[in-house]
């Protein structure tokens, strides 16, 4: 079969054979092996999650001992960081999408791209032995001189999974800088990008640089765990804070890692629902690289009771003021963009503006945190657990399942029920706030985080937090099931059944395996709405 022959058959349908998509160079088809990967993982992590709230329902350790609630809190955090959140929008929504949107046929390096995702599920099943094998104990931070001395636990192979899945982030970010940077179709300047390429641009920028630098931390746990080699270990010399530094160096960029892909997907979301153009684009889009560069230098607020200079501490103070700034103004752009628009409550704009909500929460709280006095009073307690949930899942995956149902039409050729995917959306949200809320409360009041015990006053708000956690876990539940059912049942979608711009809604839905017949000619800007309804069924028109 010819080239061109081959280019119309839709990328579904070309071959249902199971090795032809472990062979595949298709940006779409390795977008869906990344999804049905990190699908697997979050429920996994979130297996855990169920377990550990269950045991703080009670004051006392009556389901599980602290060695084994150590362990579900470290699986939990590793396989929710490392093997959801950082990957689930860029893997995924990025992969599939950016081609498109930047009208190429493919990303740069198409057999690259493959190689990151087996890479991936080679970190991925390192991890996972790890737990089978007994898991780990330190947390996701694998704070040393116990990680790298004196646990009994299977740090080593954990420690190594996440490094080995590290390559692939370095790798699908290089693939997106280069193919942004080179496969723009004509026309197609700068500014004239969609919003969601601009933070995945920005998002690569800090993959490539920053998860180095983790990569080589982790390694260094390992040769000193591995080796004896005094790296960390204080009585051999080591500096343990030498750990923390190269630690947070990345790890606080890896937040924006998580939430910058999300914030492009709220930006596409707002406009197609409000029919309106982006307000203030340029600045939208060049907030995301002040954050992406003011990201790495605010690590030393995770630092502040570690014995630091107050002059220090005071500059990364500042710092971490300051990174709120370009997060505030996309937040403000997002609410001038809703304004006078003709906004529309279907799924993808209820998640989106449950992203709004919670993050706007999260953020604000995040300057707690930032504040000298007041972090040494909340540090290592449940407030920071709650702002980095508020984050991160209010945030970073409220916008991953806003962009799944926003582009599964796309994705999939199928419409979803949407009155289910309302309800769904509604559940998530005020299960999140039923979970996350009290947890505020709890650590104000100075309940530590990662302990099975607790004293009898702080029951109640556990107890609530646990019956959000149930609330949650419902919510989330949904999706999967009327997503699966509508792969075989859910009404055929047109190809832009949003009525949505981007170069994307011009394909078929599913678009075909290159993507284009022809390169399209951009003539326009990203976001040419007006306030009028265009062929989409906005049937809940504020």
């Amino acid at each position: 079969m010819t080239v061109q022959g081959f280019a119309h058959r839709n990328y579904l349908n070309a071959d249902y054979r199971f090795r032809s998509w472990l062979w595949t160079t298709d940006h779409k088809r390795i977008a869906i092996l990344y999804m049905i990967s990190i699908t697997m993982f979050f429920f996994v992590g979130g297996a855990a999650a169920v377990l550990f709230r269950l045991e703080l329902m009670t004051p006392r350790g009556d389901l599980t001992i602290a060695e084994t609630y150590n362990r579900l809190f470290t699986l939990h955090g590793v396989i929710m960081v490392f093997f959801f959140l950082i990957p689930s929008i860029p893997a995924v929504l990025g992969n599939f999408l950016l081609p498109m949107m930047i009208g190429a046929r493919d990303l740069a390096f198409p057999r690259l791209n493959l190689a990151s995702w087996y890479i991936f599920m080679l970190g991925g099943v390192m991890a996972v032995g790890a737990i089978i094998a007994g898991g780990a104990d330190t947390g996701w931070t694998f704070y040393t001189p116990y990680s790298s001395t004196y646990t009994n636990t299977n740090v080593i192979l954990m420690a190594l999974g996440v490094f080995v899945a590290g390559f692939s982030s370095i790798l699908t970010g290089l693939n997106f800088i280069v193919t942004i940077h080179t496969m723009r179709a004509p026309g197609l300047t700068w500014f004239r990008l969609p919003l969601f390429v601009w933070a995945h641009y920005a998002t690569s920028l800090i993959m490539v640089l920053g998860t180095p630098v983790i990569a080589i931390t982790l390694l260094l746990v390992v040769l000193e765990r591995g080796l004896g080699i005094p790296i960390f270990d204080p009585k051999m010399g080591g500096d343990p804070l030498l750990f923390q530094h190269l630690f947070w160096f990345y790890s606080h960029p890896a937040v924006y890692i998580m939430i910058l892909p999300s914030m492009g997907v709220i930006s596409e979301i707002v406009a197609c629902f409000a029919r309106n153009r982006v307000f203030g684009y340029k600045f939208i889009a060049f907030s995301s690289l002040a954050i992406a560069v003011i990201g790495f230098l605010v690590w030393g607020h995770h630092m502040f009771v570690s014995g630091q200079s107050v002059y220090a501490g005071m500059v990364f103070s500042f710092m971490s003021m300051l990174v709120a700034v370009p997060s505030a103004i996309k937040v403000f752009n997002w609410t001038a963009t809703l304004h006078k628009g003709a906004v529309s409550l279907e799924t993808p704009m209820l998640y989106a503006l449950g992203f709004i909500g919670l993050f706007t929460l999260g953020g604000l709280t995040g300057l707690f945190l930032a504040t000298l006095a007041i972090d040494v009073h909340v540090h290592d307690t449940y407030f920071v657990v709650a702002h980095f949930h508020y984050i991160m899942v209010g945030g970073a995956v409220m916008g991953y399942l806003g962009g799944i149902h926003f582009w599964w039409p796309k994705m999939t050729g199928r419409m979803y029920p949407e009155w289910w995917g309302r309800l769904s959306a509604g559940i998530i949200f005020i299960g999140f706030n039923l979970t996350f809320f009290p947890q505020f409360v709890l650590g104000y009041l100075g309940m530590p985080r990662r302990v099975h015990e607790y004293v009898e006053e702080f029951q109640v708000l556990n107890v609530m937090s646990s019956a959000g956690a149930s609330i949650l876990g419902v919510g989330y539940l949904i999706p999967l099931a009327y997503l699966i059912w509508s792969l075989r049942y859910g009404p055929l979608a047109s190809a832009n059944p949003w009525g949505a711009t981007g170069l994307e809604w011009q394909t078929e839905s599913p678009p075909t395996t290159f993507n284009f017949d022809k390169t399209p000619v951009v003539r326009e800007e990203a976001y040419h709405y007006d306030t009028g309804l265009t062929e989409a069924s906005h049937s809940h028109v504020l």
